[in-house]
């Protein structure tokens, strides 16, 4: 086998390397820098030069060697390459290819594009390691222009009523996704500080974000009326989001898709807005690689793993530490 499951993580004996390992090992190569895929501890680092920056802010002095998409690397008898994953800005499929047989690990990914990562490209290959964090028929994206409008109008109606908006989403990636869809007219964005310093470093990448206030200690709410306030998860209903006053609360994710979530989260509003594939978008990327082996992780496994095996693909589920999108978001850093 090309790569093989251990307790450390995927693993390439070829290669001697180990594929966004959960335990500290000697060689690690990082899909994108979620902290479930991004652990500090290992010796010595591989990720792509655009997903360096926030691996590198998350996990301080460490080893860490850069590539680009596409270019190629020998690593003992193992050759590997990344190629986009569309998930986050830099996430990446790790392609690995030992004597002839292609293996690939597709990390998160996400097939439609955004304004925000490189598009997802398709990889051949004989095996492909797969996510199936939305696995099931439900899970369906509405297009971003959508989703741009439901969150502005909402925002909008806030703001007439004198409400503050309070927007929770995953401080990597999905925070960023949604200010490249928020109007600046409707009113001032704030922030709170693990999605701003997460800012600041895709600022300095080039990206371009839409203007923003950090919210400090020294905030006072008063001076920013029916602003849109963009926040971890995890930080709504605290006491750093009851400063805001008269408030309107909505999360934005995926699990929005399912009836009753938003209810149990007692929120408002709910945006189904996910930085991962859905089902449509998972069996359009496991066809594209043209693999007869599938393995499933993090996600509904074992309904997806037996969905392919009747579509005759040779499916196995295959248990790992990652979390995929969760409602909770432990990211904040």
């Amino acid at each position: 086998m090309v790569l093989t499951f251990t307790p450390n993580g995927i693993y390439c004996p070829a290669g001697d390397f180990y594929i966004d390992p959960w335990r500290p090992v000697d060689r690690a190569l990082i899909t994108h820098g979620h902290s479930d895929h991004a652990r500090p501890g290992h010796a010595r680092y591989l990720s792509t030069d655009i997903a360096a920056p926030i691996i590198r802010h998350r996990l301080g002095e460490i080893e860490l060697e850069t590539i680009t998409y596409c270019e190629k690397k020998d690593i003992r008898s193992a050759s590997v390459s990344f190629h986009p994953a569309g998930h986050v800005p830099g996430s990446a499929q790790i392609r690995v290819e030992v004597a002839g047989e292609v293996w690939v690990v597709s990390g998160d990914y996400k097939v439609t594009p955004d304004a925000l990562s490189t598009p997802f490209e398709p990889v051949k290959c004989h095996a492909f390691i797969s996510e199936c964090t939305f696995g099931l028929p439900v899970f369906k994206w509405l297009k971003d222009d959508v989703i741009k409008d439901e969150i502005n109008q909402w925002w909008a109606d806030n703001r007439a009523q004198g409400r503050a908006s309070l927007l929770g989403a995953y401080s990597l990636g999905k925070a960023q996704r949604v200010l490249g869809l928020l109007d600046p007219n409707i009113g001032p964005i704030l922030t709170h500080g693990a999605v701003e310093n997460t800012n600041i470093v895709m600022r300095n990448q080039g990206l371009t974000l839409p203007d923003t206030i950090h919210v400090t200690p020294d905030t006072d709410p008063k001076q920013y009326p029916g602003a849109l306030v963009l926040a971890p998860t995890s930080a709504l209903g605290s006491t750093w989001a009851r400063r805001f006053g008269a408030q309107s609360t909505a999360f934005a994710s995926g699990w929005m898709r399912l009836r009753g979530v938003r209810r149990r989260r007692a929120a408002d509003r709910g945006f189904v807005l996910s930085d991962h594939a859905d089902w449509d978008g998972l069996n359009n990327a496991i066809a594209e690689t043209g693999a007869e082996k599938i393995f499933v992780t993090h996600g509904y496994t074992d309904i997806f793993a037996r969905w392919l095996g009747e579509r005759g693909y040779d499916a196995e589920i295959v248990p790992t530490e990652f979390t995929g999108e969760t409602l909770d978001d432990g990211d904040t850093e």
